[in-house]
């Protein structure tokens, strides 16, 4: 396969690591702490997690005068969960390096396609030959990734027989909450049937929705968010150039909108929806719309007709009348199934439907844009729920502002003009050649995961933090998973899960952004930070996000 040339070269980057992960192997410890509850339902979760729960924080050290022996040699097991996140090969690179560390007759094999290779028993071993060819560059195709999600007793059990016979003494699955969540209850079951079999978690996802006091940041947000600030840069300076459009653009984040705030900081642009005050402030979609048309009109009066609109992926979900109309549309779907896949044509669906909403929700269904009801109608996960990211949020805000403006200027009250074009920025920013902060937070979590492993730990998530400093200054650790589990309902009963982290309205990224967007707004002053780049100074090169710094009280 023919190489470029910043992939050749990205090969021979060297990660950065904390000081404690830079020492001889045979001298790391690990420091625990006091024990550790769960964020909620504590008393429930100690009962079902009876071997696992309480585990301390652990932190990793070294200690010169106290040499350890070579430990016996390991067979550990890596598996990538869920959708791609920039760095995924760097964790395998920084496990794979210290477990040869340890002892060099250690083994690493990677389940293919996620956690059903595991179930299928389908591993290759990874060599140094073969973690070679991936050092430092984007992607999960070292491997794959899948998304299959193991849950029922039997699935429990062919992971146990799988691992068994592969002789593996540890698991690491890397992705985000719901995967780890997975780690935690595989954790417990294996201690359960009586095997030493360990398991360590990874925090991945683009989404920035998996962290907490101990995890600052899941890995690949740092890339993602870079990827997308370039092409929004890009949008911009077309904008300001041509000015002529309103371009709408639509970022990954269903669940939280990180990506969006961080993007926007990064941006300047004109409007940035931020889904979690959206929700705060039960702000109706009318409402919404008016905001942005009260925006581009008083762009329009100084002369610019053109703009930017940055829209979380998951937006539709937050808004009021929308959520509820989604929940009974959910419901309605799931226990007509089979009737409603009787009902051939979108304008039989659509009749169908509006008869059994709410009156409420039925208003607000026939109000919406006919693409985006079918969407409502077609576009379902195998649960039967809507499947939001497939939803043109920002189609359906192009045509309503332009409706709307279009109604003022039959009025006399628009005397400008609205051109938009829409845009959405997804798996452009999933698979990118990690940025230097990925790089070495990566290389950093894998490693982590291997002291953790020799350590003898399990139930545990590979943490490294204080990530605003340089990297030699990074703590690396041990988080234990049902540290940041509380029980939600998912499909009609109370599950375990890993707590979604929501942007919060009163944390200091959200207050540098609100304490600029009303000038962002009507004054033009778009910033354009430009491809990510991996040579230079470190002020250009290494720093982490804005959303890292200003959290963490660094000069953003």
């Amino acid at each position: 396969m023919k190489k470029s040339p910043l992939q050749t070269a990205r090969y021979e980057y060297s990660p950065k690591v904390p000081e404690s992960l830079r020492a001889s192997l045979d001298r790391i410890r690990i420091d625990l702490s006091d024990p550790t509850e769960s964020v909620d339902n504590q008393s429930e979760l100690k009962q079902l997690f009876r071997h696992t729960y309480g585990k301390p924080v652990a932190t990793i050290s070294t200690d010169p005068d106290d040499r350890k022996p070579a430990g016996k040699p390991l067979t550990v097991a890596a598996v990538l969960s869920g959708g791609q996140a920039p760095g995924g090969h760097n964790v395998i690179a920084g496990l794979f390096d210290a477990l040869r560390g340890l002892n060099a007759d250690s083994r690493l094999f990677g389940f293919l396609k996620g956690p059903g290779g595991i179930l299928a028993d389908k591993a290759i071993e990874i060599t140094p030959s073969f973690v070679d060819e991936y050092r430092n560059t984007g992607g999960f195709d070292m491997i794959q990734s899948g998304r299959t999600k193991i849950e029922s007793p039997e699935q429990f059990a062919r992971v146990l027989e799988v691992c068994k016979k592969r002789e593996i003494d540890a698991l690491v699955i890397i992705g985000g909450d719901d995967s780890n969540t997975n780690a935690a209850l595989l954790a417990e079951y294996f201690l359960e049937q009586g095997e030493s079999i360990q398991v360590i978690g990874v925090p991945k996802t683009i989404d920035g929705d998996l962290k907490n006091e101990q995890v600052e940041v899941s890995f690949g947000f740092d890339t993602a968010t870079r990827t997308y600030s370039e092409l929004i840069g890009n949008i911009e300076r077309d904008a300001a150039s041509a000015r002529k459009y309103w371009h709408f653009i639509k970022l990954m984040g269903r669940s939280a909108s990180h990506i969006a705030l961080e993007c926007a900081l990064q941006t300047q642009p004109n409007v940035c929806i931020i889904s979690e005050e959206v929700a705060e402030r039960r702000q109706t979609l009318d409402a919404l719309v008016d905001s942005i048309v009260q925006v581009v009109r008083k762009r329009s009066s100084n002369g610019e007709d053109f703009g930017v609109v940055l829209v979380p992926e998951g937006l539709i979900e937050f808004i009021p009348e929308m959520k509820t109309l989604i929940s009974e549309l959910n419901t309605l779907l799931a226990t007509n199934h089979a009737h409603f896949s009787t009902l051939n044509t979108f304008e039989d669906q659509s009749e169908w439907v509006n008869k059994r909403l709410g009156r409420d929700s039925s208003y607000v269904f026939s109000s919406l844009p006919t693409e985006i009801q079918r969407q409502l109608l077609m576009d379902r996960d195998p649960h039967g729920n809507v499947q939001v990211s497939r939803i043109d949020t920002e189609k359906l805000l192009v045509t309503m502002t332009s409706d709307r403006l279009a109604e003022l200027k039959n009025k006399g009250e628009f005397a400008g003009s609205f051109s938009a074009l829409t845009h959405f920025f997804g798996y452009e920013g999933r698979c990118a050649f990690p940025s230097n902060f990925d790089a070495d937070y990566c290389y950093s979590l894998g490693f982590t995961a291997c002291v953790l492993i020799a350590g003898k730990l399990t139930g545990y998530l590979s943490s490294v933090r204080n990530l605003a400093s340089p990297a030699d200054q990074w703590i690396a650790g041990g988080v234990p998973l049902t540290m940041m589990m509380n029980l939600e309902e998912r499909h009609g009963s109370m599950k375990p899960v890993i707590r979604k982290a929501l942007v919060e309205l009163g944390g200091a990224p959200f207050k540098r952004f609100a304490a600029h967007r009303d000038e962002w707004a009507v004054k033009t002053s778009y910033t354009y930070p430009g491809a990510i780049q991996y040579y230079g100074p470190p002020e250009v090169c290494d720093t982490p996000s804005m959303t890292l710094r200003l959290e963490q009280g660094a000069d953003a």
